[in-house]
């Protein structure tokens, strides 16, 4: 090599994973039909009251439409992870409205706000699994009692709606509080 040094860069690349919608979900209110799973919509209007289109029984006839539980988040990586652990549960299946990635449950906790495209919403506090999971077709009476204990801290998060507008899927979500 007649006494030069042949060099080389190595280019590193840290990969930022993005934090996004992954999918928005809502249950229109059918008669003799339970709110979940919910189905899959590509742009909704965020109200203070929830996503337009959406129903929920429990918020709107036990909890009188209390606006903490306006919207419920929940992420992809905690439907991967029971996933893993043998639970078929896809994206709606427990009824949150924005499947997101990139913060993983834990991340959550009360007062924190998020903006996701043009909205805001503020974390209001942590959802406790309840029987009306039973009606996934994997979940059913004989199982219940083990998913909700499976579901325990990983339930989701209710939120609150500070500044309403359009949610797409794909939109960004980014921690501002």
């Amino acid at each position: 090599m007649n006494g030069c040094f042949k060099t080389s860069l190595v280019k590193f690349t840290t990969r930022i994973p993005m934090k996004k919608i992954v999918q928005i979900n809502v249950k229109p209110n059918i008669p003799m039909e339970h709110g979940i799973p919910k189905i899959s919509v590509n742009t909704v209007m965020l109200l203070e009251s929830g996503l337009e289109g959406d129903y929920n029984n429990f918020r709107t006839n036990k909890k009188d439409q209390n606006p903490d539980m306006a919207v419920l988040v929940y992420p992809i990586e905690t439907i991967h992870e029971l996933n893993e652990e043998g639970w078929p549960i896809k994206p709606g299946d427990l009824g949150e409205n924005f499947t997101i990635k990139g913060f993983p449950h834990s991340h959550f906790s009360p007062n924190q706000q998020y903006q996701i495209g043009e909205c805001l919403i503020e974390i209001s506090y942590e959802c406790d699994p309840c029987r009306n999971l039973s009606v996934l077709p994997y979940i059913g009476k004989s199982k219940i009692n083990e998913f909700i204990k499976t579901l325990m801290q990983r339930r989701g998060w209710y939120a609150r709606v500070l500044k309403k507008g359009i949610v797409k899927q794909n939109s960004l979500i980014k921690q501002i509080q």
